[in-house]
């Protein structure tokens, strides 16, 4: 048996590690996105996702996404609950080895930020008790599966869409992203609108902080992408490459369209645009050539620039655009591999798609790969939201969505906005503002009986 790649295998952990602060990038993205009064919920809700899918993951949710397959291509087996079997067990990569647990670790960081990615359809007006135990059922019956259905290969025996159509989706562009757009739009039509929405403008509080958190992502996707070939190697560095340019082409995409349609290009628009176009090219970066990644990145940008404004075409309240960028940036790169893979790039395993010869049929495939996931996740959030709702209740009520639901639900605010005089929050803590103990000549005059001179 060959030994363990170190190379690879400090690779993978690295690119982990990169996958996890994505999170976090995400929490500061949506945080700055939403009013003064929700960000701390934001942040709350993205790394809460964290905690609750890391322990499931261990007790069985790498087993169910990646252990042999029992059912047809649908779902895993017992076999690595506690992830039981994984310590000295060894995965191929480029004909060397990592360790299984590597490649847990490295998954595991997939399934935090797939339900992290719904928390901004439904910023300002979920309960938090009720969004982690939507995150906890959700994440198991629904990304655990899909997870199996499209990373677990098996020599013609793994997930349906991997090993039994042969759809492409190399880093989780329907696993992750149509996954979590779908399960998005259907949580947006339980929860019903925001107090005020569409009347109301509901501003981003803090742009720059926008930025940050798409900069955080921007870096991390490197891991994402050219972590998933579970090597150092060039389908690695051709996954990094695209990954680069895409987001590039697209951020330059979505301020065109602004451009052209609202007279300026914004901040939060270029940030947008550069995540519309990680998205894209996170199911095609190891089958498509950076020209057909700057393609893709262009047709991303654009397209989802105007599928933002749907929500107001049609009436559902997408707070944070999840649907717009996620659903239909996943789509779209998923599909689109079925006309610009190419045939030379090494994911493809010498498929080709139509613009390069290929005909139909991996069109075909990458179709019905999104449809499926898409119409999964849909319906069975739609179920598990629903049955919160009318059991324990999922959102807030009006008064504390007005008031703020950083207060009614965590008891805490981003920001001290007491005078630098005042006596509480922060300012107190720093003894600013504090009492202090009166000077002799100020002390109150004794208590027993004496008269107040005047």
């Amino acid at each position: 048996m060959p030994p363990i790649n170190y190379g690879d295998t400090a690779w993978v952990l690295a690119s982990s590690a990169l996958v996890l602060l994505m999170t976090p990038g995400l929490a500061l993205f949506y945080g700055g996105m939403v009013r003064t009064k929700s960000v701390l919920n934001m942040l709350m809700m993205n790394f809460a996702a964290m905690g609750v899918v890391s322990v499931l993951w261990v007790a069985y949710g790498y087993a169910l996404s990646f252990s042999t397959d029992r059912f047809h291509g649908l779902i895993g087996g017992s076999d690595a609950f506690g992830l039981r079997g994984t310590f000295d067990a060894l995965t191929g990569a480029d004909g060397d080895k990592i360790p299984v647990l590597a490649f847990a670790a490295f998954q595991l960081m997939f399934a935090i930020i797939t339900p992290a990615l719904i928390s901004g359809a439904i910023a300002d007006r979920a309960k938090f008790g009720s969004w982690i135990l939507f995150v906890a059922v959700w994440t198991t019956v629904v990304y655990f599966p899909v997870a199996h259905w499209v990373f677990f290969f098996d020599g013609g025996n793994g997930g349906w869409i991997a090993d039994g159509l042969k759809a492409f989706d190399f880093a989780g562009g329907t696993a992750v992203h149509v996954n979590a757009g779908a399960a998005a739009l259907a949580l947006v039509l339980v929860l019903g609108r925001r107090v005020g929405w569409p009347k109301e403008k509901f501003k981003p509080h803090n742009v720059p902080m926008v930025l940050l958190g798409a900069a955080l992502l921007w870096f991390g996707w490197f891991g994402f992408n050219a972590g998933s070939a579970l090597a150092a190697n060039g389908l690695a560095a051709i996954a990094f490459m695209n990954t680069q340019v895409a987001a590039g082409a697209a951020l330059v995409g979505w301020i065109i369209v602004e451009w052209l349609r609202d007279g300026r290009p914004t901040a939060l628009g270029g940030a947008s645009g550069a995540v519309a176009g990680l998205v894209a090219i996170t199911p095609a970066c190891a089958t498509v050539e950076p020209i057909g990644a700057i393609a893709l990145g262009l047709i991303a940008g654009a397209v989802c620039a105007l599928a933002v404004g749907l929500k107001y075409r049609l009436g559902f309240d997408d707070s944070l655009d999840v649907v717009g960028v996620h659903l239909v940036g996943g789509a779209l790169g998923a599909v689109l591999i079925g006309f610009l893979a190419a045939p030379f790039i090494a994911g493809t395993g010498g498929v080709a798609g139509l613009l390069y010869g290929g005909g139909f049929t991996q069109l075909g495939k990458q179709a019905l790969a999104v449809a499926a996931v898409a119409v999964y996740s849909f319906v069975l959030a739609y179920a598990i939201g629903w049955a919160i709702e009318k059991t324990i209740g999922f959102r807030v009520s009006k008064e504390a969505e007005i008031d703020g639901i950083d207060t009614a639900e965590h008891a805490e605010s981003a920001y001290d906005f007491a005078p630098t005089t005042g006596s509480g929050g922060a300012f107190a803590l720093a003894g600013v503002g504090a009492s202090r103990a009166p000077r002799v000549d100020e002390a109150e005059p004794e208590r027993s009986g004496e008269k107040i001179p005047g």
